[in-house]
């Protein structure tokens, strides 16, 4: 088979893809190959990507096991944007970009052109699978993932010292600041393997396996050009330097049991051990250090977490059917979690008891749904409303925080060619007597280097709306099709201190997609496609940060603080329109 893929539409975003595949060789053979190409200019300013990526399969057929080999992976290019803009500039220019702005004399003079993130990651697989019965399988494969990338950045007026760099002198003065271009640089590697054993008959189903992991990353970070520097500017010097490994093995069983009556029994169990190193030095400076330095990673902790999840399936009649479950979950912290924080504490895995009870009913046209769940969580990390330096929201540990709520669907089938989707949770989602920790500043926005502490009591959880509604509308007549998604999401906190002023307001938005499929002589099908995104131009945000600060007269903590609220969203776009072919032959 062969198929060629193309989409156009605004902002000049625009996708191309080649799709190729040998069928079925010498009965035991097969090979797939796809080519993409992703470029867009993107809706806020300079916000542009470029993107190509591969996909390649080869697959041997014997008479009871399959072995695969499959790699793909991709490189990409984007436009910084991760900087969000005032509620003010919402309504004056929406499309603004603050990402590489170039500062003279305090005015915006210009943007610098490469302010950029580049990433290329290639995955290797290798896939096994063997039939030793009808009722036994077994299942295995391998895995490698390499990847390298940086940010690249210009800086406005930053300390010398931060960078490893040494003062210089104009005209007789000490230069101690700088305008300079910095990389943050990555190189990963991933690997491990994973297996299951399989069972099936007529009432049971069931599965051991497991895997392990480990994933390891060098962190590093280079000047390479400095404003007017005087002095000798390697550009391997490097200003911090970390390494980390993290290493992750798991084990579990599961199985579901028909012990009649139309009643299913499942339990999943599954032990995970998790240990993570981290040594060598952070990319932030510490002002507070005597004497000052960048901050000293030296991370060496390990997790063991028991899963177990257990439930029950109930098929009352061929309409109706309802089940049952609890479950336990438990993560651990990720490697930002460490290092956006202060280290004068380590963050904490976090625990959920997971429960859930759910109703379904189903015939030809009509279907209907109810689900109830309430999640019970033990130190939750949950974002906190601040970006760290390269635009990654950060996480706080909650102690103690739940979400509850209700999940309604339906769905009617009018006619063999339109039918209606609907669904909707409702929730609450609360932090039990939450206290934020905000970072203290002078009147004049000097950095005082302390937490000034707010107990607030329950608090919504940031970013957890209390309404979610979906609607799909779809039409399929004589080879044509057309749908129209609606969603509504209520209002959002940027943080976790219930402020409206740090919120999202709900928004209402929809997109209409139109199609059609024929055939031509030479091909199988020619399908020809427009989705219009935002039909009805609604001006809404999606996402934001909150940058609240405590604010000190003179800087004298003695004093009562200022909460100093401003707000940056990301802006979404206006109507805006991608027309799609698809070539088969």
């Amino acid at each position: 088979y062969t198929e060629l893929l193309g989409s156009y539409g605004s902002f000049n975003t625009h996708k191309e893809t080649v799709k190729i595949g040998s069928g079925l060789l010498a009965e035991h053979w097969a090979f797939d190959l796809r080519l993409s190409n992703i470029q867009s200019d993107g809706y806020r300013d300079r916000a542009s990507s470029d993107l190509q990526s591969y996909f390649i399969q080869g697959e041997y057929y014997g008479k009871a096991s399959t072995l695969r080999f499959i790699s793909f992976g991709g490189n990409e290019k984007t436009y910084h944007a991760w900087d969000g803009i005032s509620r003010e500039m919402l309504d004056t220019d929406r499309r603004y970009n603050p990402n590489g702005e170039i500062e003279r004399n305090g005015e915006v003079a210009g943007f610098y052109d490469d302010q950029t993130d580049n990433y290329r990651q290639t995955h290797y697989q290798i896939l096994f699978n063997r039939i030793f019965s009808p009722a036994w399988n077994l299942n295995v494969a391998l895995h490698y993932t390499n990847g390298f990338g940086y940010y690249q950045e210009y800086k406005n007026s930053r300390t010398l010292a931060e960078y490893a760099l040494a003062p210089y002198e104009i005209n007789g003065a000490t230069m101690k600041k700088a305008n300079l271009v910095r990389q943050k640089l990555v190189g990963s590697d991933f690997g491990g393997a994973v297996f299951s054993l399989n069972y099936n008959d007529e009432k049971l189903c069931a599965s051991a396996g497991g895997g392990a992991n480990r994933y390891t990353n060098d962190h590093y970070g280079k000047v390479i050009w400095v404003e007017n520097y005087i002095g000798t500017l390697d550009p391997s010097h490097e200003y911090y330097r970390s390494d980390g490994t993290k290493d992750d093995a798991n084990i579990y069983a599961k199985a579901n049991y028909e012990v009649g009556g139309g009643v299913n029994l499942y339990a999943d169990l599954q032990y995970r051990y998790i240990r993570y190193k981290v040594k060598g030095n952070n990319d932030k400076w510490d002002w507070t250090a005597s004497p000052e330095r960048l901050q000293t990673l030296d991370i060496d902790e390990s997790f063991g977490f028991f899963n177990p999840k257990a439930g029950a399936f109930w098929q009352i009649n061929p309409n109706n059917s309802a089940y049952a479950s609890l479950s336990v979950a438990q993560k651990e912290p990720t490697r930002n979690n460490y290092t956006d924080g202060l280290l004068t504490q380590y963050p904490k895995p976090e625990k959920m008891f997971d429960y859930e009870l759910g109703y379904t009913y189903r015939n030809a046209c009509f279907t209907a749904g109810v689900n109830i769940y309430y999640m019970d969580y033990t130190d939750q990390l949950v974002l906190n409303g601040k970006l760290n330096e390269i635009g990654e929201p950060m996480a706080e540990n909650v102690k103690e925080s739940y979400r509850t709520g209700i999940e309604l669907s339906a769905g009617m089938k009018f006619t063999d060619w339109l039918r209606w989707d609907v669904n909707g949770t409702w929730s609450r989602n609360l932090i039990r007597d939450y206290t934020e920790y905000l970072s203290g500043y002078d009147d004049s926005w000097n950095d005082l280097y302390t937490q000034t502490e707010r107990h607030l009591g329950n608090t919504p959880i940031a970013f957890s709306p209390s309404f979610m509604g979906n609607s799909s509308i779809a039409f399929n007549f004589k080879g044509w099709d057309a749908s129209l998604q609606s969603q509504y999401v209520s209002r959002q906190y940027l943080d976790n201190s219930g402020s409206k002023e740090n919120s999202l307001d709900a928004y209402f938005v929809n997109h209409l997609h139109v199609g059609t499929i024929f055939q031509l002589p030479a091909t199988k099908s020619i399908t020809i496609g427009a989705t219009i995104y935002n039909l009805f131009n609604k001006k809404y945000e999606t996402n934001g940060y909150s940058m609240t600060a405590a604010i000190y007269k003179n800087g004298d903590k003695t004093n009562k603080p200022e909460i100093s609220n401003d707000p940056r969203f990301y802006p979404m776009a206006g109507t805006n329109a991608l027309v799609n072919v698809v070539l088969k032959f």
